[in-house]
């Protein structure tokens, strides 16, 4: 029983993905969308990670920070080495101070972290009408729903084509509340497909909901694969021990 219990936890463990931490609060069901890394053998599309990349640092850095991902990081999405370097290399970073002492700034590298778009909370909080834009890095743990709650309201039409009202909030059936102090980030133009094609709102929002699903959890893969060897470990060692023990049973009179 107690290896039986042990096998179904490590299945479970396998299988699900923990995206859903949090609570979206009393917005509205995100629909359930097919992702392509549910399930036990499920894997990113690194074409579609690199589409929210790009997304992401063509518009979502300007007010959100990704500070848990660093540029080595997108290796595994598949961008090259000498891709992410000069990604890296277009961000400015603390460097060593002059003969002054006074800060200087360094191209960044591949070890270090996406660097913010605001020096601190107040600066950020003085752009955006007092709005604090969160971290991106675990979006997509922080909602309940995870990636479907992250297209569903970036995809939303009201949301892309409402008004801001008297306080500047723009109307979201999905964000807690009903109003959510971001602009509508995506447009049509943003992002264009391999054949120039401009890609829809409703795409786009998937892409950087699937990008901000692996910058939460980059070893979702690596996970699967180890619960995998433990599981068919468990599964031939519970046959060896069920051989052996008909073996040694059997020489034994009732």
């Amino acid at each position: 029983m107690m290896a039986r219990a042990f096998l179904a936890a490590l299945l479970a463990a396998a299988t699900l993905s923990p995206l859903a931490a949090g609570a979206a609060g009393d917005g509205a069901k995100p629909p359930e969308r097919a992702w392509s890394w549910q399930g036990l053998f499920g894997t990113y599309d690194r074409a579609q990670l690199q589409r929210g990349l790009e997304i992401y640092t063509g518009q979502c850095v300007n007010c959100h920070s990704l500070k848990y991902i660093r540029f080595r990081d997108l290796l595994e999405i598949g961008l090259s080495p000498d891709a992410a370097k000069a990604l890296a290399a277009s961000w400015q970073v603390p460097g060593e101070p002059d003969e002054w002492g006074d800060p200087t700034l360094k191209p960044a590298e591949l070890h270090h972290a996406f660097p913010p778009p605001y020096r601190n909370d107040a600066e950020a909080r003085s752009v955006n009408n007092g709005a604090l834009p969160p971290d991106l890095s675990l979006m997509a743990k922080a909602r309940a729903g995870g990636a479907d709650y992250i297209a569903a309201l970036l995809a939303d039409p009201a949301y892309n084509a409402g008004q801001p009202d008297q306080d500047g909030l723009y109307p979201s059936a999905y964000f807690a509340g009903g109003n959510i102090a971001m602009a509508p980030p995506l447009y049509p133009g943003l992002l264009l497909d391999a054949e120039g094609n401009q890609a829809s709102t409703a795409s786009m929002a998937e892409d950087i909901a699937a990008f901000l699903a692996w910058a939460a959890e980059p070893k979702l893969e690596e996970r699967k694969r180890l619960g995998l060897k433990v599981i068919l470990f468990l599964l031939v060692g519970t046959g060896l021990l069920y051989v052996c023990k008909r073996k040694i049973w059997a020489r034994v009179e009732h």
